[in-house]
């Protein structure tokens, strides 16, 4: 049993489990357990009955021999409280808390927060998991305080995943793909132990590979970080499904774990910045875990593919765009060994079909995988689809796989088989060679996309600037908010605001023409018609004040020669941080959509990613004889933004600047927009 220093040790890695109350969940928690193997003590506890499922029972957990390792309590939430306070006294080492009703209830229950924070001062020091959640799988140690069915088996060695939902716990047990589990936990509302805390005890286990996470809602940033951080220095990836883009999405959640979903873009910012890999559905969920236990991180999204059909290999092309994976062009070494082993008939490419002339020789094609293998990619690929073997002969692709396996040894690189489709890569097959070190695919499409989000996504970015929600919060007029921002730095047009006409014909003098004159106080200038640009005379620019009804106007100089208009934004998302958004500015900012999303503070290079990212990043170059933008100016726009977040941290609501133009010269704000209020 591995030996793991921290509080969860107990409870997760248990010598003895106790199973709290009589009921049917109860009764299936001990079956689990046996079925499963545990070797440790079982001791049922319920006020009336002598023997559950052949174990006898103690009528209080005062009763016990010794306190147990882990509790799965299978009672109501008033006596769940009792039965963490008993066990609190006795020093066991934790519960899993079953019931349901506490704060992830509080919409339907009044007293929810209440019972909440009386479960937690049951409990004391003592870690529990939960409430409103299944409990967990040990695969590794033959434990288990889960009290309905499940799919997995015992491994020497795999990766864990930790979920809030208990439902889509048990169907990801179910998974046929070869997927070994290590740990299977459910963290329910969390409301003592959160997912990063669980996510570090089990990642501290020597035998465990990789970590996945279904996340509803992130409660603790910091500790989040430090999970982040373990990963890295363990050299142990991790991924997480974070469901909450829709609307619906994050009801169904707070509903269900009472925890807070905060907006999908900060969430997936924030992830990202931890360098947390992102699958959007649970079959690349699972095949990036698969890659993560046999590869462990991609180091490039460069990939080479063989398979014996040409429609196999288009189809391997085409997905590859569509993921953002590259097909390097084969070099002349390749070229070469490949015709050796090919003969003149096939069109040497990759993706490479070989046809059928070398099926089934192991060594031609073991020579031709290792070939096409030899160069700068991070993974080798063959596209290998085995017959139902209850009604065909597999003779044949088995010595197809021995080519791989042969390959996969004498290979510098990682390697894998892809089926063309799920059904196609039976369980047992997917097993033996990845036992081998051959990653098995199971479908196309989902292997692509888990292969495109296997590579290393790391920064050593300072800590993340934790959000903090102002109260009294206002909206500075443009005048105001470019100001302040001035005096960090931001570059903004010469301008000055005036009352009336004849004042603001006389300040418009002082400026050089062309002008543009707003009118202030409208949230929304360009839609009110309260910004006319271009103004080159005096008498244009008093029918300009005539057009526009404010009770103050500001005249500043016209911006010229843009290469591009640009949004920056930093708005506050009270979950997961300060999200500094970049992307297309100006008239195309809803037409185009086209926006990178960072969480506070970045540092250059992580912003130089970023925007290299967007559809319209060409630009910033010069496109097509074009004069490029200056990148430092830009720069320093962005730092001059950053820095006033956090000199006036917990006073910020939302920064805009839209836009901001890009000459080849300088970056410069034409508009903004500070709301903020003070600090909590």
């Amino acid at each position: 049993m591995a030996a793991v220093p921290d509080k969860l040790d107990r409870l997760l890695r248990p010598r003895s489990i106790a199973v709290i109350g009589g009921g049917a969940w109860c009764s299936n928690v001990i079956t689990t357990c046996q079925n499963i193997g545990f070797k440790g003590d079982i001791w049922p506890v319920h006020p009336t009955k002598q023997k559950i499922e052949g174990h006898k029972a103690y009528a209080h957990i005062k009763d016990l021999p010794t306190a147990p390792d882990a509790s799965f309590i299978g009672v109501n939430r008033h006596a769940t409280i009792e039965c963490l306070s008993s066990l609190s006294e006795r020093r066991a080492g934790g519960a899993v808390c079953f019931a349901s009703g506490f704060a992830e209830a509080s919409a339907e229950l009044a007293d929810g927060a209440d019972v909440q924070a009386a479960l937690l001062q049951a409990a004391g020091d003592m870690p529990f998991l939960g409430p409103n959640c299944y409990g967990f799988l040990n695969y590794l140690d033959a434990a288990a305080l889960w009290p309905d069915q499940h799919g997995g088996e015992a491994v020497d060695s795999g990766v864990a995943i930790i979920t809030q939902s208990s439902n889509i716990a048990i169907n990801l047990t179910m998974q046929n793909r070869a997927v070994p589990l290590a740990y299977v936990v459910t963290a329910g509302n969390q409301a003592q132990v959160d997912l990063a805390e669980i996510g570090m005890s089990i990642l501290r286990d020597p035998r465990v590979t990789a970590l996945g996470i279904h996340i509803e809602g992130i409660n603790d940033i910091r500790r989040l970080e430090e999970l982040s951080n373990l990963s890295h220095e363990l050299r142990k990836p991790i991924c997480a499904l974070k469901v909450g883009l829709s609307d619906q999405a994050q009801l169904a959640s707070v509903s269900h774990t009472a925890s807070l979903a905060g907006s999908h873009t900060g969430a997936a910012a924030l992830l990202a910045r931890l360098g947390i890999a992102q699958p959007t559905d649970l079959a690349t969920f699972l095949e990036l875990l698969k890659i993560f236990h046999v590869a462990g991180p991609l180091r490039s999204n460069a990939i080479a593919s063989a398979s014996c059909s040409g429609g196999e290999a288009s189809l391997m092309a085409d997905l590859g765009i569509i993921h953002n994976l590259s097909y390097p062009t084969l070099s002349s070494k390749q070229s070469n060994t490949l015709r050796q082993a090919l003969g003149p008939k096939v069109a040497l490419a990759n993706p490479l079909d070989y046809h059928t002339y070398i099926w089934p020789d192991r060594d031609a094609m073991t020579q031709t995988f290792t070939a096409l293998f030899d160069a700068d990619i991070a993974m080798g690929l063959v596209v290998l689809d085995l017959p139902r073997s209850d009604r065909c002969s597999v003779s044949d692709w088995d010595i197809a796989l021995e080519a791989v396996v042969h390959t996969a040894k004498a290979s510098s690189i990682p390697v894998g088989i892809i089926a063309s489709l799920p059904d196609t890569m039976p369980e047992d097959t997917a097993k033996s060679i990845m036992d081998h070190g051959v990653t098995a695919f199971s479908g196309m499409d989902h292997a692509l996309r888990a292969i495109s989000l296997a590579q290393k996504h790391h920064t050593n970015a300072p800590p993340i600037l934790l959000p903090k929600t102002p109260i009294n919060i206002k909206t500075l007029a443009e005048n105001d908010a470019k100001a302040r921002l001035a005096r960090f730095g931001l570059p903004i047009p010469k301008s000055d605001v005036g009352t009336h006409e004849d004042d603001i014909v006389a300040k418009a003098i002082t400026l050089r023409p062309p002008w543009v004159l707003k009118g202030l106080g409208h949230s929304h200038k360009s839609e009110a018609g309260a910004v006319k640009i271009s103004i080159r005379d005096e008498p244009s620019l008093r029918t300009a004040l005539k057009n526009i009804k404010s009770d103050a106007y500001l005249i500043e100089e016209m911006v010229q020669k843009s290469v591009i208009e640009l949004l920056l934004a930093v708005t506050l998302d009270p979950v997961h941080g300060y999200v500094l958004t970049l992307g297309a500015g100006g008239t195309q900012t809803e037409l185009l959509q086209d926006t990178a999303s960072l969480i506070l503070p970045v540092d250059e290079a992580m912003v130089d990613s970023a925007l290299s990212k967007l559809r319209c990043a060409p630009l910033f170059d010069g496109y097509r004889g074009a004069q490029p933008i200056d990148r430092k100016s830009l720069w320093q726009a962005i730092v001059a933004v950053q820095n006033y977040v956090i000199a006036h941290h917990g006073q910020v609501q939302e920064i805009e600047i839209n836009p901001l133009i890009c000459t080849h010269t300088r970056a410069i704000a034409v508009d903004a927009l500070i709301v903020q209020g003070d600090a909590p």
